[in-house]
């Protein structure tokens, strides 16, 4: 699901959600700069929980990278708790900010 958060017609905020069978996820929560700090991001983020209240899913997870403390607290703010797991991951392309070089 992709949800879009429009005021006078421009797009402010944007959230990725998807529900594979076991866990719901949330990915790519953005706000515009200007409109932050004005519940949007708790708005959408409350709409895609519903959405996946409504398609079954009994839990929803997110990552956030730890250095990113205002997301964390945002996301502790609207109810979210950190989880007892290790996220791991593998790079299959090499990641150097240089994507012409690819």
């Amino acid at each position: 699901m992709f949800l879009v958060g429009a005021l006078d017609g421009q797009v402010i905020a944007t959230v990725m959600a998807g529900y594979e069978g076991h866990r719901g996820w949330l990915n790519y929560l953005g706000v515009d700069p200007k409109y932050q700090r004005r519940g949007f991001a708790r708005a959408i983020v409350q709409e895609a929980e519903r959405l996946l209240r409504e398609a079954g899913c009994p839990k929803i997870n997110l990552q956030v990278r730890t250095t990113n403390h205002a997301v964390i607290e945002f996301y502790r703010r609207i109810g979210y708790t950190t989880d007892d797991v290790v996220s791991m991951g593998k790079r299959l392309e090499r990641d150097d900010g240089n994507a012409e070089k690819r």
